[in-house]
């Protein structure tokens, strides 16, 4: 009884993998819709991203209690991705990308990076680099402004 028991199981493990198919429709791939309504690109504004930060005020000097804010939340949802270096891991490395972006652009990015990945052709190129898109971590915009702080600490900001 045990060996069916198993047996069962490792049949509805394996009969649940295999293609993304669903009634005749293939999920793992975007539909013409999906590319039509988010690769506009003539409204996209490459200095400020697409999203809802219009304008993100840094101070002269860095806030060092929300930077230490930021690296906490950075090591629970960016680092498995991310080094503090210009050294690719999965994604770019985070060193100097306060002096080539924007704040508008990085906190619209990390909040919400689908639209932008669509949109933008430098991280479109990153894309085809990295190959693996950035995935929307859920990030709160309180979250998102310290980890802004904490690369902003990693490029020196003092």
């Amino acid at each position: 009884m045990n060996k069916l028991s198993i047996l069962v199981l490792l049949l509805a493990l394996f009969s649940s993998c295999g293609d993304k198919k669903k009634d005749g429709q293939d999920f793992s791939k975007p539909t013409t819709e999906d590319v039509v309504a988010t690769s506009d690109p003539s409204s996209y504004d490459p200095n400020r991203g697409e999203g809802k930060f219009d304008k993100v005020d840094l101070g002269a000097t860095l806030d060092q209690a929300m930077a230490t804010e930021g690296q906490k939340v950075a090591e629970v949802k960016c680092t498995s991705c991310h080094k503090q270096t210009e050294e690719k891991l999965v994604g770019p490395g985070w060193k100097g990308v306060t002096s080539r972006k924007k704040p508008e652009w990085i906190m619209n990015f990390i909040t919400n990076p689908d639209p932008m990945i669509d949109k933008d052709p430098e991280v479109q190129a990153q894309l085809e680099i990295c190959l693996v898109r950035m995935p929307n971590q859920g990030l709160k915009d309180d979250e998102a402004r310290s980890i802004l702080e904490y690369m902003r600490k990693i490029d020196g900001v003092k």
